[in-house]
């Protein structure tokens, strides 16, 4: 009974920013829990690696986009063109993010804030927007975002206020849309990882002072694993977590405790 609540067959997922990292893990997950998975990133190249890298290990049920989320008329087209393909979409995983760190909050440049909260906050709204509105017409879905521990923190030493007031938008907006489409079939929940071993943190491990913050500050002493986010990514899209909506789940190693 309790381990079919995670298997996802016959599901219908799409996965932004999905080219590696985070997003690529969550893909796997979902493609091995049953679902067929729809990559998503705006680098065609790493989309193309990415859905032979998924197909090399057996996962034939994989399509894919290149979707850059910023661009809202973009993102209704890539959903209709799913739509047109597949018929439906049963979860969405609103992975799609950057960072752009060591800015003073008072020298920070106009389009160095408006980067992060375009990617990071409006691109989540349109994806949310245009996915969201097929899933309440056809009575039912699972909406996962992607925000992070610095929706709860300020991350220290490097500065980051664009990055960490994106996150706690992102939070924000799961809350609300999922009151909003709770009682119409449709949740909505966010991960909250920490600092994770990707491509995009390789620079801490060549920077003494910020490795000592970021590992030393985390309870359990070390960086995060893609493979680690994408667990819980998959049970708030399963029917595992069928009763919560609007839930921020850390996965932070303990991170926020101190």
């Amino acid at each position: 009974m309790y381990l079919d609540k995670f298997k996802l067959t016959g599901k219908f997922a799409v996965v932004t920013g999905a080219g590696r990292g985070i997003g690529l893990a969550a893909a796997e997950a979902l493609a091995e829990a049953g679902a067929t998975v729809v990559l998503t990133d705006m680098n065609g190249d790493l989309l193309a690696t990415a859905k032979a890298e998924l197909s090399a290990k057996g996962y034939k049920k994989v399509d894919s986009e290149v979707l850059d989320v910023t661009d809202a008329g973009r993102v209704q087209a890539v959903h209709d063109a799913i739509m047109a393909r597949h018929g439906r979409v049963d979860i969405l995983v609103n992975n799609a993010g950057i960072a752009i760190s060591n800015h003073p909050a008072e020298t920070m440049a106009d389009d160095v804030w408006n980067k992060v909260i375009d990617v990071n906050l409006n691109g989540v709204f349109w994806c949310c927007r245009a996915f969201g509105k097929s899933m309440l017409e056809k009575g039912g879905g699972s909406i996962v975002n992607v925000g992070s521990m610095s929706g709860f923190i300020v991350n220290r030493p490097q500065e980051q206020a664009n990055y960490n007031a994106s996150k706690a938008a992102v939070h924000h907006l799961t809350k609300s849309l999922a009151a909003e489409w709770g009682a119409r079939g449709v949740r909505v929940n966010s991960v909250a990882p920490t600092y994770i071993d990707t491509e995009m943190n390789k620079y801490v491990y060549e920077d003494a002072e910020m490795y000592r913050h970021w590992v030393g500050g985390t309870p359990m002493n070390r960086l995060g694993r893609t493979d680690e986010v994408a667990s819980v990514i998959l049970f708030l899209a399963s029917d595992a977590s069928s009763l919560m909506t609007g839930s921020i789940v850390l996965a932070d190693g303990g991170y926020v405790c101190w």
